[in-house]
């Protein structure tokens, strides 16, 4: 999938998810166009990739049987 962004410098560009992933790690956007809410989100302020939390509940993907 390729995705809109905009650098640090307000420079826009079109990357694959691949170099999404490595400038997110890297700290070198402002944000991204998120298709799926049809938006723009602020890495700064908006939930991403890698920055959810702990999670210690059940494990939903889980085959749990019948009792």
């Amino acid at each position: 999938m390729i995705l809109h962004v905009q650098y640090k410098d307000f420079y826009y560009d079109y990357v694959d998810t691949l170099t999404l992933d490595r400038l997110l790690e890297g700290k070198s956007i402002r944000q991204f166009f998120r298709p799926s809410e049809k938006r723009w989100v602020d890495v700064s302020l908006d939930l991403i990739r890698g920055a959810g939390g702990y999670y210690s509940g059940l494990n939903r993907r889980q085959f749990h049987k019948a009792i």
